[in-house]
């Protein structure tokens, strides 16, 4: 099956209109392209949930900061939609800017989730999940679905939408989905086409620290020695790191000796290129 295609908002609100003519629930699968198997995890586990599914292609320009990688950002669209055929999906939603900020990005409406945003990935990146929260707002009102899907590899990310939803009780089920990773653990990520061969060598330490920090954390390990070792770790494998922490699982917190469920998490940069991951402790 070949998804449906909107370009803007009165092709999306037409194609809706026919999809929820055949009744069942809408699931939404918010992305900005350059889609691989991790994304398609995503599509899976919403026909899992749902009878429509709904993808949105979109690189949104309020989540980069200046001199971030906006403009050289994988762009994708044949690939993308070639690799939906044949999935869940029913309807591919790819707009233009214009379609998302009618009255351009300066002028744009923008969300702001106190806490959350400011801390970890929005320390170094201001104004970084107000371009999220922003755009995923935007478009939860445009296709109205009953439930969304997202991965856990942006946890972050996850946290945030989870919290913008129940304060605004806008009534969606928001399903985490596990990161999908490479043979060698890596979480697959849109970015990863930045790496180099020896970068992507040395990325793969990433996922490899998170496991010893999640390890050490379950022995009764120290926090800040935990955290402070898993930054050495990184940088002996030629990572930059920009965090390397230890944190509640429902609120990215700070936890006590012990507690769980925590997440370890990292951000870290392989040449130029910034990536983020994370690892359970149930």
């Amino acid at each position: 099956m070949s998804p449906g295609i909107a370009r803007d908002r009165a092709e999306l609100a037409r194609a809706l209109a026919e999809l929820r003519a055949g009744g069942g629930r809408v699931a939404l699968v918010p992305t900005m392209g350059a889609l691989h198997a991790g994304h398609l995890a995503l599509v899976a586990r919403a026909g899992e949930l749902a009878e429509r599914v709904v993808v949105s292609i979109f690189v949104n320009p309020t989540q980069f900061a200046p001199g971030e990688d906006f403009e050289r950002y994988p762009r994708t669209p044949e690939a993308d939609l070639r690799a939906l055929g044949g999935t869940a999906c029913h309807l591919v939603f790819m707009p233009a800017s214009e379609a998302i900020y009618p009255f351009g990005t300066a002028a744009a409406v923008r969300v702001h989730v106190p806490g959350l945003s400011g801390i970890l990935c929005g320390a170094s990146r201001p104004g970084h999940f107000d371009g999220v929260a922003s755009v995923v707002l935007r478009l939860f009102h445009l296709v109205r679905p009953e439930i969304a899907v997202f991965g856990e590899k942006d946890y972050q990310q996850l946290l945030l939408v989870r919290r913008l939803v129940a304060d605004l009780g806008l009534g969606i089920e928001i399903v985490g989905a596990p990161t999908v990773r490479e043979a060698d653990g890596l979480a697959m990520s849109s970015r990863n086409a930045y790496l180099a061969p020896d970068e992507r060598r040395r990325a793969a330490a990433i996922p490899e620290v998170l496991r010893w920090m999640a390890e050490a954390w379950l022995a009764g390990g120290e926090r800040g020695a935990i955290e402070a070792e898993g930054r050495a770790r990184l940088e002996a494998a030629g990572l930059a790191p920009e965090y390397a922490v230890l944190r509640r699982a429902g609120d990215l917190g700070e936890p006590a000796p012990g507690e769980r469920p925590a997440r370890a998490l990292i951000a870290a940069r392989v040449g130029r290129t910034r990536l983020i991951d994370n690892w359970p402790i149930p």
